[in-house]
């Protein structure tokens, strides 16, 4: 009697409970379900991000080329994600020549190639690339560690080449491409027959807190980047939503300025691709700041692992005048470099960060100059004795200049509009 007692008072207590709990196990997921929905509703609402409108953003920025191209989707596989594809244009595919791969920087794309492409596939075969999680490829969810995110972008480039059937190639990557380029370089040394740098992120180790840091940024601006550094870098970009592109062209018409002629003039054709670039899910963007420490910093900088390069692998470097990369970074890698390995330095003057188009006809020039180079030189000859011709628009200054390095020493400005320092055996300017 007792027990039916104890019985009929836990039913009356505990079932009401347990059909709660149950209902809950039911709509509480549904629920979540249909809020995400409506969050991601009204994000789409409010931040306009069109695949389509980017490709159309895209399609006028190219068509200022005017070579023939082909753009299509390379598959990659699961690299990061489960079926993961990077968007490919290619130029000039029937030459022989080795090929010129180019890797674009922190939310850019292959359209930011187009004041350069003509130039370059006039030469050779050009293959341009949306990095993965960037552009038009695919946006995967990259890894929250550092070493591990470097793995996954080596690992995308690497699955690319192969799939493109190019057994090597020339290698240029500008800002966090560079960075790319560098780590892929050290890891698939047999695949790159000259490694060029364009204004290269990711180069110099973070100053310890006993060192003085030097920065070009004014401190209002610094003080900004601490504040945001839990954020993707280009957050306020999406926050802004239909103010976005505004937003790109108030504070970057600089950067609108420098595409405004591939686009006669066109600014918010420009500031659109910019935009649309960066609206979408942020997924490149996450990986960048997994890469970053501090203010831009690297993790795991390249310095730091510069004599882990192989011997053999000829590198150049472009640096502009007037960017905010350190650019001391170079000449140090210059310095640590053995001796029997080529290393050049460039300066290209009057260019910033976007040295490939702040000066687009001496970028073009010196990077055809580079890659003139490497044709020349076979994979047993010592890449040291045969050092670049300059391009055309500095050889008239060429023998009024003197040393790089004695302008180094002395604080004297360059005299020729790309100054070049060298590998310091038997290879002066």
């Amino acid at each position: 009697m007792l027990c039916r007692l104890i019985w009929r008072l836990i039913l009356f207590f505990f079932f009401p409970l347990w059909i709660t709990i149950w209902i809950a196990k039911i709509v509480i997921p549904i629920y979540f379900m249909v809020f995400k929905f409506f969050l991601s509703w009204c994000w789409s609402w409010w931040c306009p991000m069109s695949a389509t409108v980017l490709r159309a953003a895209e399609k006028k920025l190219l068509s200022y080329l005017k070579t023939p191209y082909k753009g299509r989707y390379v598959d990659i596989g699961s690299v990061v994600g489960t079926s993961d594809k990077i968007w490919t244009i290619a130029l000039n595919t029937e030459s022989q020549k080795m090929p010129l791969v180019l890797l674009h920087g922190l939310g850019a794309g292959v359209g930011l190639w187009c004041l350069n492409l003509d130039a370059f596939a006039s030469q050779r075969p050009v293959y341009a690339i949306d990095v993965l999680g960037f552009g038009r490829s695919s946006r995967p969810d990259f890894s929250k560690d550092a070493d591990e995110v470097e793995k996954q972008l080596v690992q995308s480039v690497e699955e690319w080449r192969k799939e493109m059937k190019l057994p090597k190639m020339i290698l240029l990557g500008h800002s966090m491409g560079g960075f790319l380029a560098g780590t892929y370089a050290l890891n698939y040394p047999e695949r790159v027959k000259h490694l060029i740098l364009a204004d290269p992120w990711g180069m110099p180790p973070k100053p310890g807190t006993d060192q003085p840091r030097k920065s070009k940024l004014p401190w209002w601006a610094r003080a900004l980047l601490v504040t945001m550094q839990p954020f993707n870098p280009l957050w306020a970009v999406r926050v802004a939503g239909p103010f976005g592109q505004k937003l790109v062209e108030r504070t970057r018409p600089d950067l609108v300025a420098k595409f405004s002629v591939a686009v006669d003039g066109d600014a918010k054709a420009v500031s659109q691709y910019i935009f649309q670039c960066n609206a979408q899910r942020p997924s490149g963007e996450s990986a960048f700041h997994a890469l970053n420490s501090g203010l831009g910093w690297a993790k795991n900088p390249l310095l730091n692992r510069i004599e882990e390069f192989s011997e053999d692998l000829p590198i150049t470097i472009v640096y502009g005048s007037r960017s905010w990369m350190d650019t001391t970074a170079g000449q140090a890698v210059l310095e640590r470099r053995p001796a029997s390995s080529y290393t050049d330095i460039k300066t290209i003057m009057g260019a910033g960060h976007h040295v490939y188009a702040d000066k687009s006809e001496v970028f073009n020039d010196t990077i055809n100059a580079v890659c003139q180079f490497a044709d020349e030189c076979s994979d047993t000859e010592d890449n040291v004795t045969n050092p670049p011709e300059e391009p055309r628009i500095n050889k008239k200054a060429k023998q009024q200049s003197k040393s790089s390095r004695a302008r180094i020493a002395s604080n004297e400005p360059p005299s020729s509009a790309v100054d070049r320092v060298d590998r310091k055996k038997n290879i002066t300017s």
